[in-house]
């Protein structure tokens, strides 16, 4: 899916209000949508799931609630979304652990305009990329549940590229109920083969075909 800049929004967390304006003008020349708050409790109180390509650059420390501990409510909560630690140099060793625990990339204080431009364009791109294999998930299960249970059944035997005689033995059916199945299946899921079902059975779930 083809993402707008204006469609990306750029959480930005710092106590420095100084910074927050300047890292707005630099985001806002590239056209993302921008976000300030001044602290984590400030971001918490708005922040939920989203189906938009979403990144937070965030100062790793802060007065209340540093950036590692909102880092963990944020995992806590099973909200997902590329997070760019902004540190001092004294505070390298913490970027590390903050990616130790799934942060995406840490900037180093003070930075150039162009670091900062280069880590948040490839933020935005995986959460995108991250958003689209959702949708394509979802669209998955949505089509594998319009399956009978028979037809589930018959559909992990032929996408595992088993003969119908053998789905037939498996499944305790004639032949010629296994070829219908298999109609159906293909039919409903607009395929023509047993590689595209299986493709379409692991994007919807990976552990399908075990």
């Amino acid at each position: 899916m083809n993402h707008q800049p204006e469609d990306c929004i750029v959480h930005v967390v710092d106590d420095d209000a100084g910074l927050r304006r300047s890292l707005r003008f630099l985001l806002d020349s590239v056209g993302w949508s921008v976000r300030l708050y001044a602290s984590a409790e400030e971001f918490l109180d708005v922040v939920a799931p989203t189906d938009r390509p979403t990144c937070l650059l965030l100062d790793i420390r802060m007065p209340a609630m540093s950036g590692l501990e909102l880092q963990q409510v944020l995992r806590e909560r099973g909200i997902d979304l590329p997070i760019l630690f902004m540190t001092g140099h004294a505070d390298v060793s913490m970027a590390v652990q903050a990616m130790k625990s799934g942060a995406s990339d840490f900037i180093e204080k003070p930075f150039k305009d162009q670091v900062v431009l280069d880590s948040v364009a490839a933020a935005i791109r995986r959460s995108a990329e991250s958003l689209d294999e959702a949708q394509r998930r979802t669209a998955a299960q949505k089509l594998l549940a319009s399956f009978s249970p028979r037809e589930k059944e018959a559909a992990r035997l032929i996408a595992l590229g088993q003969p119908n005689k053998l789905i037939a033995t498996a499944l305790g059916i004639s032949e010629k109920t296994v070829h219908i199945h298999r109609q159906h299946v293909m039919e409903k899921a607009g395929i023509s083969s047993a590689a595209e079902l299986a493709r379409l059975m692991l994007r919807a779930d990976p552990a399908a075909l075990d």
